[in-house]
């Protein structure tokens, strides 16, 4: 019974998500996640612990709370830096370098990252109707850009906006969708938004833009939906033969 009330949620949602996609002059895709898996296996965790490591060196430890301390998101650890500096606990240099690590750490990702099923084919689809293009993220651009690249995908984008030097800016901020939308010259209402997070949920509500939801499992589904998305699909793979 719950596989059979998944599938008609399911069903709804490509219903919903077609609908979404025909009145869109742009789509507006969050990177890690909706195009591809940057970090698969946990693979973040590495550029999480060297983050750990540059704070301990600078002797700021105790900015960390112990639930950072044991994350495998980098972000998580840049946020917490950030979030010191806002409350006159900065330590200068740090949170620059921290950046500059992530960067690197993004850009060695970018090389080894999973593409997700069938982003190919619905960028594909996209450009056919002469929708335009934009990635919207958390990392960097520069991580973003030389996947596309490699991928043989950059072509489809107009416009790549992605993490600047102040981590306050990144989702659930709607700065980045702002920035996107600048670059296009196009309007909120004449956009869609696809991500995977609570925080896209938030930043495309703020930003006034339509909302898609990817979870490639249940659990990033239910998140999704108790984020507040009513369009949520598991794969491309139902949008494609319905729309295409």
């Amino acid at each position: 019974m719950a596989a059979e009330i998944e599938g008609l949620v399911e069903d709804r949602a490509a219903g919903d998500a077609r609908r979404l996609l025909a009145d869109a002059r742009c789509v507006l895709f969050d990177f890690d996640g909706p195009i591809c898996r940057l970090f698969p296996e946990d693979r973040s965790r590495p550029v999480a612990d060297e983050l750990r490591s540059k704070i301990y060196e600078f002797g700021a430890g105790d900015v960390l709370t112990a639930e950072e301390r044991a994350d495998k998101d980098p972000h998580v650890v840049l946020r917490a830096v950030h979030r010191a500096g806002r409350t006159g606990r900065a330590v200068p240099g740090l949170l620059e370098t921290l950046e500059e690590l992530v960067v690197a750490g993004e850009m060695r990702a970018a090389w080894t990252a999973w593409p997700t099923p069938d982003a190919d084919a619905l960028l594909d689809l996209l450009s056919r109707r002469r929708t335009r293009m934009a990635v919207v993220t958390n990392n960097s651009p520069l991580a973003a850009e030389a996947y596309l690249g490699r991928a043989g995908l950059l072509h489809h984008f107009a416009v790549i906006e992605g993490r600047t030097a102040d981590p306050g800016r990144m989702k659930p901020d709607p700065d980045v969708v702002f920035r996107a939308l600048r670059g296009l010259k196009l309007r909120p209402e004449d956009a869609v938004m696809i991500g995977d997070t609570g925080t896209d949920v938030e930043a495309a509500g703020r930003a006034g833009v339509g909302f898609i939801g990817y979870g490639r499992n249940p659990e990033k589904r239910r998140r999704l939906r108790a984020a507040g998305a009513e369009a949520v699909l598991g794969s491309y793979g139902p949008l494609l033969r319905q729309t295409g």
